[in-house]
């Protein structure tokens, strides 16, 4: 697959994974309301920094020399 449409699918999967990731967050966020705030904050430094690991795989391949 050509470098430009690895790019294109990778950047639809970011978004669809992102706006996935920000509605659980969410959701999961109102929810720790009367929880107590060492609990809060660990959970949004989790769900801040979280959503990097899943893509990772999706960067290397859009990233990655096209197979010939």
């Amino acid at each position: 697959m050509p470098q430009t449409q690895r790019r294109i699918v990778a950047s639809i999967v970011l978004l669809v994974f992102l706006g996935v990731w920000v509605w659980g967050a969410a959701t999961i966020g109102t929810m720790l309301i009367t929880a107590p705030k060492w609990l809060s904050l660990i959970f949004f430094i989790v769900a801040g920094i979280g959503w990097a690991v899943p893509l990772k795989p999706v960067f290397k391949w859009m990233n990655s020399a096209p197979e010939d």
